[in-house]
């Protein structure tokens, strides 16, 4: 038997997947250099600084359009080898598998390198100096500090260097997604840097950017991990066992979501750039619509993929003539929606029409007035991430619920209140005037916090979405590769989830994080930074679902514990809440002074009073959630106990009382054991 090892090795030799690829990464360089060296000349005169020369005119844009090409590869194969190709029954990667993984591990290699090599390129382009004087690591390093973007490529550099050492000894099919999960993980510094990340409205630039860029990896990734696997069987003539005509219908209904969510995003980012009117007139426009003519082709060769290569795909497993040459084509139009990408990065946008605030410029846009009931209830800024994603949870929820409706088993209504409120409730925090206000006023961002981190959880908890999941999703069946039914059983069932679910290691999560990020320093770091803010909801609305999950979800826990263990999580994690809000209120030190002072409110001047405010509702926000947990405590354990009732009375039925009989028994000869006339016959 040929091990994995020998395969890949020799389908290297015998395929064109290198040279496509390769092809691909340099077909993006050059668009991107020769956008780059067009528009030299408008980024020299905004920027007023000298031409630092050739190397670095052409070989910043080539080296990041390449390298970005290598990191959707390895997105893209990291996605191949966990969910487009199926594992062997013991869990090992099966040969397509394999080679997946060992592609995304080399791309990932060549991510790191291009990083690497970005950080002095971006330092000889921002100083305006020629690349040769910042060759030397030890000035290299020591300027990096200096300069937001060459950071930005140095952590690049360092999580893909990590992704690349973490994949190397991987064979089993459960560290894929944590290998997918690291290899996106890479590309967020992409997105805290570039016009998106300053001036006006940059929450809604660097948000749209964010999906922007991440559907993109997995489109373009999934597309070009699956050409490289369709390649490699046509070049040795074999079959595959169905995995390409697998992989094929799974990326294809992703890539149609992909191109919606890039489609929807690119817009926005776009229109918080420019006037639409700068399209035909600016260079900056031109090169948005040659992007947007890219995408809209690739749209349309994503539905004629649907329409002939799966339809040739579902009556010849083997028919991959079609799927190749049309993912061909998509492949090289990739590469120049890529070159454009990074060339539009490096032209100058329209210019600004409006001087910006200094609130608008910190946190992307201005306040009306100090907060007010009306303001805070209507006057509303849409959430892009977290406003989507309440909006997209309910509409699944509500689908997976419509389908047990028609297939006739019932859902019970309590839940779906449940769900639809919680989902509600983010939605209002993040995208109402509450989360308006949220960057600007400590008061408002404790309410905020105290809403995802207690109300939204407890109500998402008990919609229950993975007993619905695991109720609508269809089983794939004996000896059919698994799906999303299957993965998300392996995950609930995991060392990771069992680990999470341990009673002290969800009540430290919980409250931990409010000690360790508002008396450990983090909150005084992360308060002016965008991402971090958005970090910190992510933060409150995970350790909350988490805990409230182990004390009152009604799905199943992989580390079940008994209602009086419940009840003691609970009560333990009260003092603790309480003692923080008292801490707050105390302080005498203002947590983020220097940001709050640098939006220039003229109605918000008592730092200390607003944080004090802040502690006062941390210390009065657990009464409520207190209320709602020991209801659902109280009646879940009652009907523990109603169906423990129930059981022991079936059984009974079942044997004629045979317990109760026996007991009673036991009763009876004991009573005789206690009687006078029993003890005397015994002497």
């Amino acid at each position: 038997m040929t091990s994995p090892g020998r395969v890949a090795v020799s389908s290297v030799r015998d395929s064109p997947v290198w040279p496509v690829l390769v092809g691909v990464g340099l077909l993006a360089g050059a668009v991107a250099a020769g956008i780059g060296a067009l528009s030299l000349a408008d980024a020299l005169t905004a920027t007023g600084l000298p031409n630092p020369g050739p190397v670095t005119t052409y070989g910043l844009p080539f080296v990041r359009a390449s390298g970005e090409i290598a990191a959707v590869v390895a997105v893209g194969a990291f996605l191949f080898a966990a969910f487009l190709a199926a594992p062997q029954a013991n869990g090992v990667l099966d040969v397509a598998g394999y080679r997946a993984l060992r592609l995304g591990s080399a791309a990932s290699g060549v991510w790191t390198v291009c990083a690497a090599l970005l950080v002095p390129l971006t330092i000889s382009d921002v100083s305006g100096q020629p690349l040769l004087d910042h060759l030397g690591p030890a000035e290299v390093w020591s300027v990096t500090d200096l300069v937001d973007v060459a950071a930005a490529w140095r952590w690049t550099a360092i999580l893909a260097a990590a992704v690349t050492i973490a994949s190397l000894p991987v064979l089993r099919w459960g560290w894929t997604p944590v290998l997918l999960a690291g290899s996106m993980l890479t590309l967020v510094p992409l997105v805290l840097t570039g016009h998106s990340s300053a001036g006006g409205a940059h929450d809604l630039a660097t948000n749209s950017l964010f999906i922007h860029l991440m559907a993109g990896a997995l489109w373009a990734g999934g597309l070009l991990a699956l050409l490289a696997h369709a390649l490699r069987c046509g070049a040795q003539g074999r079959t595959d066992g169905g995995t390409t005509a697998l992989a094929a219908r799974r990326f294809s209904a992703l890539a149609l979501w992909c191109f919606v969510a890039m489609a929807i995003s690119g817009v926005l980012n776009a229109l918080v750039r420019m006037q639409p009117a700068d399209l035909v007139r600016t260079p900056y426009g031109w090169l948005v619509v040659g992007k947007m003519v890219a995408l809209s082709l690739l749209g349309v060769l994503g539905w004629w993929q649907r329409r002939v290569s799966l339809t040739a795909m579902a009556a010849d497993p083997g028919a991959r003539a079609p799927l190749i040459r049309l993912a061909l084509t998509e492949a090289a139009l990739f590469g120049v929606t890529f070159g454009i990408a990074v060339g539009l990065g490096r032209t100058p946008p329209p210019p600004i029409r409006k001087i910006p605030s200094a609130t608008e410029v910190a946190i992307g846009y201005d306040l009306a007035g100090p907060p007010t009931v009306v303001r805070v209830l209507f006057d509303w800024r849409f959430d892009l991430l977290f406003g989507t994603a309440a909006i997209l949870a309910a509409a699944v929820y509500l689908a997976a619920t419509y389908r047990l409706h028609r297939r006739g088993d019932a859902w019970p209504v309590g839940r779906t209140i449940a769900w639809l409120l919680g989902c509600a409730v983010l939605l209002f925090t993040t995208s109402s005037g509450l989360g308006r206000y949220m960057p600007a006023m400590f008061s408002m961002h404790m309410i905020a916090h105290m809403l995802l981190s207690m109300l939204v959880p407890i109500l998402l908890v008990l919609g229950a979405p993975v007993t619905l999941a695991l109720r609508a999703l269809p089983a794939a069946g004996r000896g059919s590769p698994p799906g999303p039914r299957e993965w998300l059983l392996i995950a609930l069932h995991s060392r990771v989830s069992k680990f999470l679910t341990h009673p002290v290691v969800a009540t430290v999560l919980f409250v931990a994080g409010f000690y360790g990020l508002y008396f450990g320093g983090i909150f005084d770091a992360a308060v002016s930074n965008h991402a971090a803010h958005l970090l910190m909801n992510v933060h409150f609305l995970l350790s909350g679902y988490l805990f409230y999950w182990v004390v009152i979800g009604v799905d199943p826990t992989p580390r079940p514990i008994p209602h009086l263990a419940k009840v003691g999580m609970v009560f333990a994690s009260l003092p603790l809440h309480a003692f923080f809000g008292v801490v707050m209120m105390g302080m005498q030190t203002v947590l983020g002074a220097t940001f709050y002072r640098s939006l220039q409110l003229p109605w918000h001047t008592d730092l200390l009073g607003d944080q004090h405010l802040g502690g006062g509702i941390a210390w009065a926000a657990g009464e409520v959630p207190l209320v709602i947990v020991m209801l659902a405590l109280l009646i879940q354990w009652r009907r523990s106990d109603q169906r423990t009732a129930k059981r022991l009375d079936r059984a009974a039925d079942r044997d004629h009382d045979a317990d109760l009989a026996a007991y009673n028994a036991m009763l009876t000869e004991m009573a005789r054991g206690d009687s006078p006339g029993h003890d005397q016959a015994d002497r």
